[in-house]
């Protein structure tokens, strides 16, 4: 009998437990759906939805090449799907698990309202190394804390190896009716402003082969010492194709096994984190709005008003913020190391709420992903559930000169700044007027002078935070 496979998260066929499955009970339709009224917080922005687009595309080539097809939808994800399977006749629903609130809410409704048409839903993993019911403390909670949540990880088994996605699948006898992904609207209307995305990237699964056998080729090796200088290409850049699944944690997870044993436990460990995100969204659905250190909701955050527009236009007049920032809006990307600083900045140097950074770069990231933000801005806030940051400014001159001592990242993202010599680059405003005049750079007029001095930054954040006291 025919089986609809609902894609969400999970744009392959090669290891998709649940396409594996589909495919074996007969007739498979592969479904997507755009969802507009989904939660506020997983409104997808500009270029997330051009990946998209792009990867959707990408995907209904493959199916393409074997004997199926993508089909496409637009409305609400549980009234499309069961309409679809009383159209045609379908045995059941079969998909990848979800760990956000409304993926467990849609999983959990899609099966009552199946089982009263006498339909099934099967659940599969495939999006997480480790599933949030095998890692728990001993008390059987929830980990609060990255480090002893990946020990855990790490002693319990080994993630299986990725399996081969099916070579054949058998097409429904009518194809319903289907949008194309140009049809979906995802791509930007009037200016076209994803010029910089396309240079960048090449979204879909075999973008993301490409994007992992260059950095097993290339970085990997290096990664546990290369990965915090952006300047240099010593990250994987495989952040947006594990976000819309284009390869599992899983294949990652085991390609590792050619690299250098230092390089590839760090690199592990970064898909722990992003496991420990999904973990975190999971037993605590207000993640993304909620710090999960309550304390913290007495810090008097500001709401940006004159400052956020230009943080995010790349015009704090710290280089390293702002070539960060730059990048962000060109590529739909920042390096982790400048995510961090540009973040702490944002939400310490100009005591703005922390949810307004993280709406901005869920709107510019193409590998936005709410668990994983969350989770990254709430570390950086220090109000997440591992609050020992709380207290950590980074001086974004010493972060500049430590992680960019060349100044090429900055010389690339800022060109204003390029002719400064490295004594400065970081730190314009203490270059002397010979010196500024001789690199063309008029501070005020070609690039701004810095919004806040740190040092009474760091003191204000600090007397901010004093209100708050971590829980635990």
């Amino acid at each position: 009998m025919t089986v609809i496979y609902l894609l969400r998260d999970d744009l392959r066929l090669a290891d998709n437990p649940a396409l594996v499955a589909a495919a074996k009970r007969g007739p498979v339709i592969p479904l997507f759906v755009l969802d507009p009224g989904v939660t506020d917080t997983r409104v997808l922005g500009g270029a997330a939805r051009w990946w998209l687009h792009h990867s959707l595309s990408s995907l209904n080539q493959s199916l393409v090449q074997r004997g199926s097809r993508l089909v496409c939808r637009r409305g609400d994800t549980l009234r499309t799907v069961l309409a679809l399977a009383e159209d045609v006749g379908a045995e059941g629903v079969y998909l990848a698990r979800g760990y956000a609130p409304w993926d467990v809410l849609l999983e959990t409704r899609l099966h009552d309202e199946l089982v009263q048409q006498s339909r099934v839903l099967r659940r599969f993993s495939g999006r997480l190394l480790f599933e949030p019911e095998a890692v728990t403390t001993r008390s059987g909670g929830p980990f609060k804390v990255f480090t002893p949540f990946w020990r855990a990880c790490l002693a319990s088994a080994e993630p299986h190896g990725p399996v081969d996605g099916p070579a054949q699948l058998v097409p429904p006898d009518v194809w319903p009716t289907s949008l194309t992904p140009d049809q979906l609207g995802l791509l930007p209307t009037g200016v076209d402003w994803t010029r910089g995305l396309a240079r960048a990237w090449t979204p879909g699964e075999v973008g993301a082969g490409n994007r992992l056998f260059a950095f097993l080729s290339g970085a990997a090796d290096g990664y546990a010492d290369g990965r915090d200088f952006p300047a240099a290409p010593g990250t994987s850049r495989l952040s947006p194709h594990l976000r819309w699944g284009e390869i599992s944690p899983r294949s990652v997870w085991h390609a590792l096994e050619t690299v250098h044993r230092q390089g590839g436990e760090a690199f592990r460990r970064q898909l722990g984190w992003r496991d420990f995100a999904q973990h975190l969204i999971f037993h605590f659905p207000d993640l993304p709005d909620k710090p999960l250190q309550t304390a913290f909701d007495a810090v008097p955050w500001g709401d940006g008003a004159g400052v956020l527009d230009l943080w995010q236009r790349g015009r704090t007049g710290y280089p390293i913020v702002d070539a960060g920032m730059r990048e962000l809006w060109q590529t739909g990307w920042m390096h982790n190391r400048v995510r961090m600083i540009a973040a702490s900045f944002l939400v310490k140097h100009l005591l703005v709420d922390w949810r307004h950074g993280a709406r901005w770069f869920m709107d510019t990231l193409v590998d936005a992903d709410p668990a994983n933000n969350s989770a990254g801005w709430q570390w950086v806030a220090g109000c997440g559930t591992d609050a020992a940051p709380y207290f950590r400014v980074f001086n974004p001159v010493l972060q500049g000169n430590r992680f960019d001592p060349a100044g090429e990242y900055v010389r690339r993202w800022v060109p204003e700044l390029a002719r400064l010599p490295d004594t400065v680059l970081q730190q314009p405003w203490h270059a002397a007027p010979p010196i500024l005049g001789n690199a063309g750079v008029s501070l005020g007029t070609d690039y701004p002078k810095p919004l806040v001095e740190h040092s009474a930054a760091r003191a204000r954040a600090l007397d901010a935070y004093a209100v708050a006291r971590p829980t635990s």
